[in-house]
């Protein structure tokens, strides 16, 4: 069984970064893609980024792209995703997730239902 850890959230101003760190551990370890989403108060879980476990390859919700960085260390099996020039509402409680979907399609990529492991999250606060 795959368990996934993040850590890294916390507070921080409007225009300033923060790094998330995503921890993977479990015996077999088949996974194909792996990605962050995240979730305001009051609204769904929205796609952020996805990486290529097996190259470096990457994906970008528009909301974030040129702002924030998804990057993995195979042999530590940890993801991150680095976030800069933050804004308010990127404020929201961020998932790391973990999945065999293949990194051919990229609406899948966007699918929470396409990932089978998740972990707690961890929260992300940007004061204006």
């Amino acid at each position: 069984q795959v368990r996934l850890t993040e850590s890294g959230g916390g507070l921080v101003q409007a225009g300033g970064s923060l790094t998330l760190s995503c921890a993977a551990s479990g015996g077999s370890f088949h996974i194909y893609t792996m990605g962050w989403f995240r979730q305001a108060p009051g609204l769904e879980r929205e796609f952020v980024a996805a990486i290529n476990w097996n190259s470096k390859s990457t994906y970008y919700s528009d909301s974030v792209k040129g702002r924030f960085t998804i990057s993995k260390d195979n042999l530590k099996r940890m993801m991150y995703l680095q976030m800069n020039s933050l804004k308010s509402e990127d404020t929201a409680h961020y998932y790391c997730a973990a999945g065999t979907l293949p990194f051919t399609d990229f609406a899948r990529l966007a699918r929470e239902y396409e990932y089978a492991h998740w972990g707690q999250g961890t929260q992300v606060t940007v004061s204006s």
